[in-house]
């Protein structure tokens, strides 16, 4: 379902969200007080608005209690950043994320309102440390908590052409397949009788713990 998001602050990690999601179908909009940065991001989203996102009167031009969600991905201009959150949530805005430069900054964004803060920095430096410390077959991680994480895998030789009630996963290393991505598609819910390929990408859900156990020994 298409959906609308605004995105204040267009440094190369708004850009890549704004972009991201405009490619995936929604309506977003992007904010910056940088002319040249607004140009030269115009055409991979919606819409572009030069604007200070602290002036309350700007924020009420755009409509910016419209959109579903917005996003507050301001660089490194921590006052603004803290006072863009006020303001959007002064003007009841459904969904703030914000971007935090540290962890005190989060702190504040998350006490003055903001319903979700990310940490982009620290999260790509967590991913890059556990693709480093990962088995081989593992492609890709998602950490959904500090226990539990969704890992990809390709699917090894040792099960290649073996199902997955063969196979046992859940009762042998507590980890369960959620899905399968199969060339061009993804199979959710897979069914337990279907053979593995050789390609075949597995997503498997589990605490880090048995996560670790089960790509160390397959």
């Amino acid at each position: 379902m298409k959906r609308q998001y605004a995105v204040i602050g267009m440094g190369r990690f708004g850009s890549s969200v704004a972009a991201t999601l405009y490619k995936e179908g929604n309506e977003v909009l992007a904010i910056d007080k940088n002319s040249e940065t607004i140009n030269d991001h115009k055409d991979t989203v919606s819409y572009a608005v030069i604007g200070d996102s602290t002036e309350i009167e700007t924020m009420k031009e755009v409509g910016i209690r419209n959109f579903d969600t917005v996003i507050v991905a301001i660089g490194d201009d921590i006052q603004a950043s803290i006072l863009t959150v006020l303001l959007l949530k002064e003007l009841d805005v459904k969904h703030v994320i914000a971007k935090a430069l540290s962890k005190n900054h989060g702190q504040v964004l998350a006490k003055i309102g903001a319903d979700k803060v990310i940490f982009p920095e620290k999260d790509m430096g967590e991913r890059v440390a556990h693709h480093l410390m990962a088995a081989p077959n593992v492609l890709n991680f998602i950490e959904l908590s500090e226990q539990y994480s969704i890992e990809e895998i390709h699917v090894p030789r040792s099960m290649t052409g073996k199902n997955l009630r063969e196979l046992d996963l859940r009762a042998r290393f507590n980890v369960t397949v959620v899905a399968i991505k199969e060339k061009s598609k993804i199979n959710i819910s897979p069914d337990p009788e279907e053979n593995l390929e050789s390609d075949d990408i597995l997503l498997v859900i589990g605490e880090n713990k048995d996560l670790e156990n089960f790509t160390n020994l397959i």
